[in-house]
């Protein structure tokens, strides 16, 4: 149990003691150590409700808290309640945190199945740089909530059927070059996907002859399933090289097309339950009007001052599927296949719309118990303050992005790097490039922009990966100098103010992780890292380690220790991992 939690415990128990009802309430990090360590608003919040003076009703809910409560209280301005943690409860938190392989943490007590939706590329065509946020922040969602104890399900529901195809098979058909899609796959096949889009646009012929393609395709051709299979195993090697190199994995790969079979009974069954009907030859899905504000039915639009229709199309009037008929698909699978819990699609923010109406419908064919989270984000800039593009106008390529992070990182390893030789210095610009491109993704909110500039993502200095790496590096560094075997778990004592305000953090590691999950935010955990980092030179600086003796420095050892342990830890749960040199 958490300091917060032992706190949280005991003023439940003088709440409920005082009203004779089990009253529960929060603690929170103090703003300022000054007046504290943790303080809670209870006796605020419960005062206006009863009518009666904060300050007093403080003053009793401090005097029944339990005798072995691990802080001094005080009241504090209108009503706040100051709990100081004590000197020796501080000192057996950190021990027991130094020697437990979770940092202190202990699963949660309701493990959930959660489905975690993200990256989803297309496929014939390269990722590109838009795909950076849907693949990082998924990728440290899964390892955090996995960590926490939950059962995840990784599921990269790629975009591997549509009329894509219809335009990739007519140019395979026509301009292949086998040895361009042997060397390099991904890229030969945009090229073909691109010079059918481009001659479709100019020519309406073409863009029948690929549409045929495509209808040949939906009904099983064996030719065009073959250059189909081809396309879908040659997209999945080069995707893989890319996650390969970001450290991503996924435990299934069911793309849109692993639900085909069940689109149609699928629709015929909303047709029947009334929940869709034909509108102009579509089969739609409409406001079902349980929503009285309007301003909240994702099935409605207002258009010239009045609300009108919004529908989810799930069927064309030419009989064709979309992505939102698959979508509703891929949610009854799994619920069926998996018993899902709660499902996450990390996904970009401009389809909020879209997800709107997903889970409004699913709640109508009854799957609202399933926890349905769009986790939603923003757009990667230039240092313009633009969507991050090429000259030529497109989306950069990821693996080109990734190229440059690199190379941006080996001018900074070539100029600041201790390390001897070239294979290890090229090992830590690889490390240093990649972390930097993933520590700057995740160090923002998911719906914020923020700009792309490697020459800060980096550097050295600032709320960087290279800066936590560092940090990192001088905590482990310390251990390969001391004279000493160093024994985990003897005595220890904090006595200098840099030591305490150290060890305050480091206690809040199993505070802060599941806070993550709340709303899906990793730079919740990005923040604390940096204030690790910061804290820990601070404390470096003001308290020799190697030069003190007995006690003080078994008590900076341990401290070195559970800073490396828990920035490592942190580390690796946002996918990045820490170098021992640089």
């Amino acid at each position: 149990m958490t300091l917060a939690q032992q706190l949280e415990s005991a003023l439940s128990h003088s709440l409920t003691s005082l009203f004779g009802e089990r009253t529960t309430a929060t603690v929170t990090p103090a703003a300022d150590s000054r007046f504290g360590d943790y303080q809670s608003n209870s006796a605020m919040v419960l005062a206006k409700t009863r009518k009666t003076n904060p300050r007093a009703l403080a003053a009793e809910i401090i005097a029944a808290l339990p005798s072995d409560i691990p802080a001094t209280a005080e009241i504090a301005g209108p009503g706040f309640i100051n709990f100081r943690i004590l000197p020796e409860k501080y000192t057996a938190r950190i021990l027991a945190c130094a020697s437990s392989p979770t940092l202190g943490i202990e699963p949660v007590t309701e493990p959930q199945t959660i489905v975690l939706d993200y990256s989803a590329p297309n496929v014939a065509k390269p990722m590109h740089v838009g795909h950076i946020r849907s693949t990082i922040i998924g990728d440290s969602l899964s390892r955090i909530a996995r960590f926490l104890g939950h059962r995840i399900i990784r599921d990269n529901h790629i975009g591997d059927w549509g009329t894509q195809f219809g335009m990739v098979t007519w140019s395979w058909k026509n301009i292949l070059n086998e040895e361009n899609l042997l060397a390099n796959p991904l890229a030969e096949l945009l090229r073909l996907y691109r010079h059918a889009s481009d001659a479709s646009k100019a020519d309406d012929s073409i863009r029948e002859a690929c549409r045929l393609e495509l209808v040949k395709l939906q009904q099983g051709d064996a030719e065009n399933l073959a250059i189909w299979h081809r396309c879908l195993d040659l997209s999945k090697k080069g995707l893989q090289e890319i996650y390969h190199r970001l450290d991503v994995s996924f435990d299934f790969w069911l793309g849109e097309s692993s639900y085909n079979d069940e689109l149609a009974p699928l629709v015929e069954k909303l047709v029947a339950q009334n929940i869709a009907r034909e509108s102009d030859g579509a089969i739609c899905i409409f406001s079902d009007h349980s929503i009285t504000d309007a301003t909240k039915d994702p099935f409605l639009i207002r258009k010239d001052g009045e609300w009108t229709d919004f529908p989810m199309m799930i069927r064309k009037s030419d009989g064709g599927f979309n992505y939102a008929t698959t979508d509703i698909a891929t949610i009854v699978y799994r619920d069926r296949e998996w018993q899902a819990d709660a499902i996450w699609y990390v996904v970009d923010h401009r389809q909020s719309s879209h997800f709107q109406q997903l889970f409004h419908v699913a709640q109508r064919i009854e799957l609202g118990h399933i926890d349905l989270r769009h986790v939603a984000f923003g757009t990667i800039l230039g240092t313009d303050g633009k969507p991050l593009k090429t000259r030529a106008g497109d989306l950069p390529q990821l693996a080109d992005v990734l190229d440059d992070a690199i190379a941006a990182a080996r001018s900074t390893v070539n100029e600041r790097s201790r390390l001897e030789t070239d294979e290890e210095r090229a090992a830590l610009a690889e490390n240093i490039g990649i972390s930097a491109v993933k520590f700057t993704e995740l160090a923002h909110h998911r719906m914020s922009d923020y700009v792309f500039d490697l020459a800060q993502m980096v550097s050295l200095e600032g709320d960087t990966a290279p800066y936590l790496f560092y940090s990192y590096v001088r905590s482990r560094g310390i251990f390969r100098k001391l004279e000493r075997e160093f024994i985990l778990g003897q005595d220890i004592f904090l006595s200098e103010e840099a030591e305490q305000n150290l060890a305050r953090l480091l206690c809040r590691f199993a505070e802060v992780l599941p806070t993550v999950l709340d709303d899906c935010r990793p730079n919740i955990l990005t923040n604390y890292l940096l204030e690790v980092a910061r804290a820990f030179h601070s404390f470096f600086e003001a308290c020799p380690v190697l030069k003190a003796e007995g006690v003080a420095q078994q008590t900076r050892l341990t401290l070195c220790h559970l800073t490396a342990a828990t920035l490592e830890k942190g580390m690796g749960l946002l996918g990045i991992q820490v170098p021992e040199r640089m």
